[in-house]
């Protein structure tokens, strides 16, 4: 089935999933929406990002998508329960693959949770984690200038990595051998995090394990794509398209990518 599947996220973040998912399956064809008008939607209130999260849906329904992806942690937490009941299609978040990619990597059952301050409010990382091993210790820390760091573009040299390094402070004395990215922007940020926190600690992103659901779910579905479909991927941002573009295509190693504007209501 050659329809496509939706990816959507608060921003640029969710294109370390739709880049784990072009890999994985390079013949399927990605709709992505950004939503940078709006981003980040860590601060934001639940009803807000319930609201921004099904505009973005509907929009790729009326793109007759074949399943939709949540590539945003604090959209995952508050919207996915809501869009699995009710949308036509498939829908998958990001949170269950980042605690299981932790779950299999930590060998002292010491994570970290990197994410929005909205994904660690919400606690649904702990509830995912605890469910797969109880006697998981969790350390929950929000880094609220990580994406506003990477929706800027200004995610690499000397100021990125002080703040960075800020923002990981309260880790310091901690003991921990396993950290979740637990916001799809931050795997951008992923070779400064890793500098800080040190050669011994796992760093994960949950893009790998849910680009595998994805296509664990296509194949349930009988609705993968032909093995000689040639992708079309096409690309909605709500604020910059330049921006976004420089971003996207630097990121996804594509060439030059089909980006429009889109408004969402």
């Amino acid at each position: 089935m050659n329809a496509p599947i939706g990816v959507i996220d608060s921003g640029v973040g969710g294109l370390t999933v739709a880049k784990e998912i072009m890999k994985r399956l390079p013949n399927e064809t990605i709709y992505y929406i950004g939503d940078t008008a709006r981003c980040p939607y860590g601060p934001r209130s639940r009803q807000e990002v319930r609201n921004f999260t099904w505009q973005m849906a509907k929009a790729l329904e009326k793109l007759n998508i074949k399943m939709l992806v949540i590539a945003c942690n604090t959209a995952t937490a508050v919207a996915l329960e809501s869009l699995q009941r009710n949308m036509p299609f498939p829908v998958l978040g990001v949170i269950n693959a980042g605690a299981r990619a932790a779950v299999k990597k930590t060998k002292r059952h010491e994570v970290v949770v990197l994410a929005t301050e909205g994904t660690i409010k919400s606690g649904a990382y702990e509830e995912a984690l605890l469910s797969l091993n109880t006697s998981t210790h969790i350390i929950p820390l929000a880094c609220p200038t990580f994406v506003p760091l990477v929706e800027s573009g200004e995610y690499k040299g000397d100021f990125a990595t002080k703040l960075i390094a800020e923002g990981l402070k309260p880790l310091k004395n901690q003991q921990f051998d396993t950290v979740i990215l637990g916001c799809t922007h931050y795997p951008i940020l992923q070779k400064q995090i890793e500098a800080v926190v040190g050669e011994d600690v796992n760093v994960l992103s949950s893009a790998e394990e849910t680009a595998k659901d994805v296509q664990e779910m296509l194949a349930f579905n009988g609705t993968l794509a032909n093995a000689y479909t040639v992708p079309a991927h096409k690309f909605f941002a709500t604020g910059s398209v330049p921006i976004f573009r420089s971003i996207a295509e630097n990121w996804l190693e594509q060439g030059t990518l089909d980006i429009k504007r889109i408004t969402l209501k």
